[in-house]
């Protein structure tokens, strides 16, 4: 299933981060940077979301993401922590992978997929295992792309 989703090599990051609030600022940059977005909506739109439920997804992977009328296909960046923080993650286990999307405001199904796919990605122990050790942002976008590549075919 092709979920047609964009990810840019400008939406990678290794950071330190140390709050829940911090990620979603970081994120919300990030996606602006790499995809010509407006970083406050895209910040405001992710605290909206979050402020239903954690968006922690277990395993040490938090999935915030949000819909946005700034973008025509869902948009990825991902941001790997070099220390873990509380994201009141469902399995209560500390967060280290921040995957952000953000998909079009009226993308119902298409919003889903995305969501699955990157569930699907980060169910898989090697490739989680492969994110954590990437030396790079380059490597871990080649890892992302090889993967969703080979999941579209």
């Amino acid at each position: 299933m092709d979920v047609n989703l964009a990810l840019s090599p400008q939406a990678i990051a290794f950071a330190r981060l140390d709050s829940k609030p911090k990620v979603l600022t970081r994120t919300a940059e990030l996606l602006a940077e790499a995809y010509g977005l407006d970083a406050s909506e895209v910040l405001e739109n992710l605290e909206a979301r979050e402020a239903l439920g954690s968006t922690g997804f277990g395993r040490g992977v938090a999935i915030p993401h949000c819909r946005s009328k700034q973008v025509r296909r869902p948009v990825l960046a991902l941001i790997r922590l070099e220390a873990p923080i509380d994201f009141a993650a469902a399995d209560s286990r500390p967060v280290s992978l921040i995957c952000g999307l953000v998909s079009p405001e009226n993308a119902g199904a298409t919003h889903l997929h995305a969501l699955a796919a990157i569930s699907r990605l980060t169910r898989d122990e090697t490739m989680l295992q492969m994110l954590a050790d990437a030396p790079d942002t380059e490597a871990v976008y080649a890892l992302l792309t090889n993967q969703f590549l080979r999941n579209a075919a």
